[in-house]
């Protein structure tokens, strides 16, 4: 790869060697983009919709492989909320309520994105369910702890140490850069988490937190053209960081337009009829991905007769 070449969409989960630690690294530039040119997010949504998704992908890949994880942040900010769902398969997706925040322009005027400005406080969950998709749904696991900063990442290294009583670090991070065609462009997206695992001793976790408070924030590390692996040797300051493995991840939702015509198919008659008489068919968009599907007044019409 070089210089040049961004850096693909990944997560890596790596150790050190002898050391009870575990290390979760990740560039998400792609995926929250994507999110964000899908919902048409300005600054400070896209900054705490990418924090968020990268977040609750890094949790993911703590997971089995059939549990999917969604962190929700229900805000007293004008955000409203910001919703993140991921799976241990590398794929996720999310929201904000109120995608146009703050102001458009705000890095234009070269202003710094205040994303705790937007959340404010309220309440954090992460839901966990395992089985769903293949009929084995479980009951759900979930876990709520208060917002207490706001800027996304210090909330994920509360609720891990408070709600999973995992001393943990976290780094999440979006670079959001102006240009004449694109307002608010999402060009650097990742972050990591490190923690401390039954058994790790004082030394370690004393020198851990000391060389993570001078680390390079996550977005500086991508920005550079940083891999998920040499971001953590780089945050750490230590060589012997070794790769378990890595999971490309990517944005994708779980909507389809067999869904959508399922879901018109369960409306009552009332309804549906209602729709056929505008004769003009039916846009049904997914709040979760912002995907726009049309439904035709022929397909209205045989969903009406049964």
């Amino acid at each position: 790869m070089g210089a040049s070449d961004p850096v693909p969409d990944q997560i890596i989960h790596a150790t050190i060697p002898g050391e009870e630690v575990r290390l979760l690294a990740g560039v998400t530039t792609g995926l929250v983009a994507e999110a964000c040119r899908r919902h048409g997010t300005f600054p400070a949504a896209s900054a705490a919709l990418g924090r968020t998704l990268t977040g609750a992908l890094l949790l993911a890949m703590m997971q089995k492989d059939l549990e999917r994880l969604t962190v929700q942040f229900s805000c007293t900010g004008p955000i409203g909320a910001v919703v993140a769902t991921a799976d241990a398969q590398g794929r996720a997706r999310g929201y904000v309520k109120n995608p146009h925040v703050g102001s458009e322009e705000t890095l234009l005027r070269g202003e710094k994105i205040d994303v705790a400005a937007v959340v404010g406080g309220g309440m954090m969950f992460v839901r966990r369910e395992l089985g769903e998709e293949i009929g084995l749904a479980k009951q759900p696991y979930v876990g709520q702890v208060e917002i207490v900063s706001g800027e996304i990442a210090e909330d994920f290294a509360y609720y891990l140490t408070k709600s999973e009583q995992i001393p943990s670090g976290v780094s999440l991070g979006v670079y959001v850069q102006n240009t004449p065609e694109q307002i608010a462009g999402v060009v650097a997206a990742g972050g990591f988490i490190v923690q401390l695992m039954p058994g790790a001793g004082d030394g370690l976790a004393d020198s851990l937190m000391e060389v993570l408070a001078a680390a390079p924030h996550a977005t500086e590390m991508v920005r550079a053209g940083m891999g998920p692996l040499e971001m953590l040797r780089t945050a750490l300051r230590r060589d012997d960081i070794e790769q378990v493995f890595a999971r490309e991840v990517r944005f994708e939702c779980v909507c389809s337009r067999e869904q959508v015509l399922g879901m018109l198919a369960g409306l009552d008659r009332e309804t549906l009829d209602e729709m056929i008489a505008d004769a003009r068919g039916e846009e049904v968009v997914c709040p979760v991905c912002n995907e726009k599907y049309w439904i035709d007044i022929d397909t209205l019409r045989g969903l009406a007769a049964g």
